[in-house]
């Protein structure tokens, strides 16, 4: 894979929503972040040392996707 740097201002929005150790539905990261793809901006964040679960619920029905910060990246 060929993660952006850690730098990269569409990786620091993203780091900027996690950063609080609260679970945020992918819905949240988009519209906070304004990014688009969430899964591959939280993968070049794992690439660059952070620890990111993901749990998915269904929530009336629809499922849901959770992600929460356990660790930041390292610099």
């Amino acid at each position: 894979m060929h993660a952006a740097p850690l730098s990269s201002p569409r990786l620091q929005r993203v780091l900027a929503v996690l950063s609080d150790g609260r679970p945020h539905t992918t819905r949240a990261i988009v519209r906070k972040g304004r990014v688009m793809a969430v899964n591959a901006c939280v993968s070049e964040l794992r690439h660059h040392g952070a620890v990111i679960a993901c749990r998915q619920e269904l929530v009336g029905g629809t499922r849901r996707f959770f992600y929460t910060m356990i660790k930041g990246p390292v610099s």
